[in-house]
């Protein structure tokens, strides 16, 4: 489960998050491409947009969800 201590300094402020147990295997990225980018330089991925609509926060839901290290993260406000 995702530690929200443990968030990566690139997430956007908001509900979703990703923490530093991700090991950067693309899911996020291809579930939710609005939301989700990589950074190249520490190989990992992080929240650069939060959900601003249903359809999106229905995404980042399922990218939390799939996540095979649940390095996602959500405070539930979104």
């Amino acid at each position: 489960m995702a530690d929200h201590a443990n968030k990566y300094p690139e997430n956007v402020a908001g509900a979703f998050y990703v923490d530093d147990q991700c090991i950067d295997c693309d899911l996020c990225r291809e579930t939710a491409p609005a939301n989700f980018t990589r950074n190249d330089d520490g190989g990992h991925s992080y929240l650069y947009k939060q959900p601003e609509n249903d359809a999106e926060a229905a995404l980042c839901k399922e990218a939390m969800e799939g996540c095979p290290v649940e390095a996602i993260g959500s405070d539930g406000a979104a």
